[in-house]
């Protein structure tokens, strides 16, 4: 997927495109995370839009739900929802950082022969 150790590190603008491309899938995770998440409050809980945006952006950023469940499933949706919004956490910041890291690891190990 990245270039090897023998080959030349990418230009700046080449690489720029490549982290806005891991920010971008980044983003769309976190939309699409939000989206389920909201949903499930407003299904399992009768929040409103707002309040369900709300524990889900703060479950997703690790702060944890505002309102506690009321019910069984909704209880058992936050559960699950935030086992989940600690997975999309490390994985988002996975995303952003692996080309960075990357770039660094390959400057310091390239060769400079092709």
């Amino acid at each position: 997927m990245y270039e090897s150790r023998t080959h030349k590190p990418l230009a700046t603008g080449a690489f720029a495109s490549r982290l806005a491309s891991h920010v971008l899938i980044a983003t769309l995770l976190l939309a699409l995370s939000l989206v389920i998440g909201m949903a499930g409050y407003m299904e399992f809980e009768n929040l409103s839009a707002m309040d369900s945006f709300l524990n889900a952006s703060m479950l997703l950023g690790g702060m944890g739900p505002v309102n506690a469940p009321q019910t069984e499933a909704g209880k058992f949706f936050a559960g699950c929802y935030a086992l989940y919004a600690g997975l999309v956490f490390i994985v988002t910041a996975a995303l952003i950082l692996t080309p960075v890291v990357h770039r660094v690891l390959h400057k310091f190990h390239w060769d400079g022969e092709e």
